[in-house]
């Protein structure tokens, strides 16, 4: 059914990689242990967490004993939003974010509002990407939670800079890496954060595992109580299996860094000169200068991305707005951005993979240009 699909959803998930599979594979059948059980099925499935533990580190420049397993994106982010949250009291209750994060910061972001805490919400250009010397103010700060990359048009935040101003106002700042792992360069000194959410099926590694970076003496409460997994933070079973394959597929980014972003940037750049020189119209948006090298969002004014990619049955994309019952809601994200409305409407993000191809990048392209042109 799918053999002949292009993927270029990568933003959304990725498929497992083979060397992750196999590396789960016998922790999902004959290495069945509870990592806390004294015995020699336990201690083999704790050796696992263990090894896991040191790639997901090695990945980020962490000590191992500062990665916490969760069970993805949206868990590390809500425990680091709302764990450091409990922690905090008095004039320092007071949050910034901005108008650009994921729904799994957001959210709990939005939490914090009713529980009396002051949320400061930074704007951002154009291009989706804030100035971080606009709009914090001076006053206490208790956390800041930002977006490294953002998911639908692909903009890099200067998370270190940002993180520079709010440690000046004693805030402790989270990261929601997710998008960003596996696709570029990520190093918690370089970025100076305090917390930083990892997402495993966004870097080859299986749905359901996540990890969060806690800097060593960040004031942190388990959202979820129970045992005392996880340095007593994230209490529960560990996903073994899952975490094995997160540990493997952090390695097999490493090994990567080095040359895949180039190629892949070179695809996502070929694929814009394509469509851009067989629909005038097009338009790119996000910021080009500071971006993830595998995401192109693009909007096609005069037709809905829905409508584009219906046209495209071969094509496998996500579109940039909603639809409800026939109405077109443009992503949040867009209007942030002050991206008028029927070009949000016609927005469609394309984001390429470890194994697309330049062959699967003409085809793409030329199936877009033809929906385009009905």
């Amino acid at each position: 059914m799918t053999q002949n699909l292009i993927y270029l959803d990568h933003n959304a998930t990725t498929p497992i990689a083979a060397e992750v599979a196999e590396a789960m594979w016998p922790y999902l059948t004959t290495r069945f242990g509870n990592p806390s059980s004294d015995h020699a099925f336990g201690r083999a499935a704790k050796a696992a967490v263990d090894t896991a533990r040191e790639q997901v580190a090695a990945l980020i420049g962490s000590h191992p004993e500062e990665i916490v397993f969760t069970s993805g994106g949206t868990e590390s982010n809500n425990l680091a939003i709302r764990g450091v949250a409990a922690t905090v009291a008095g004039e320092r209750r007071h949050v910034v974010t901005t108008a650009v994060e994921h729904p799994a910061t957001a959210q709990p972001t939005r939490l914090l509002t009713e529980a009396g805490w002051r949320v400061t919400t930074l704007g951002v250009d154009g291009g989706g990407r804030v100035d971080p010397a606009a709009g914090v103010g001076d006053t206490p700060v208790g956390l800041g939670t930002f977006i490294l990359a953002q998911n639908e048009v692909g903009t890099l935040q200067p998370v270190a800079e940002l993180a520079e101003v709010l440690h000046a106002r004693g805030a402790v700042v989270h990261t929601d890496a997710a998008q960003a792992i596996g696709k570029i360069p990520v190093a918690v000194e370089d970025l100076g954060v305090d917390l930083l959410s990892i997402a495993g099926h966004k870097c080859y590694a299986p749905k359901g595992v996540g990890a969060l970076y806690v800097r060593r003496g960040t004031s942190i409460s388990p959202v979820l109580v129970g045992a005392g997994q996880e340095h007593g933070v994230r209490p529960g079973t560990e996903n073994v299996a899952g975490i094995v394959g997160l540990g493997v597929a952090c390695a097999l980014a490493s090994a990567d860094l080095g040359t895949e972003p180039e190629r892949i940037r070179g695809l996502r750049d070929y694929l814009w000169e394509l469509l851009s020189s067989r629909i005038p119209c097009a338009v790119r948006l996000g910021d080009r200068d500071h971006a993830l090298p595998n995401t192109l969002s693009v909007s096609i004014p005069g037709r809905r991305g829905l409508d584009v990619l219906a046209d495209c049955p071969s094509l496998a994309a996500s579109t940039g707005s909603a639809c409800h019952t026939g109405r077109v809601d443009p992503s949040a994200v867009l209007v942030a951005m002050g991206v008028p409305d029927d070009v949000a409407a016609g927005a469609i993000r394309l984001s390429l993979g470890r194994h697309t191809t330049t062959e699967q990048i003409l085809t793409a392209a030329f199936a877009l240009a033809g929906a385009a042109q009905k």
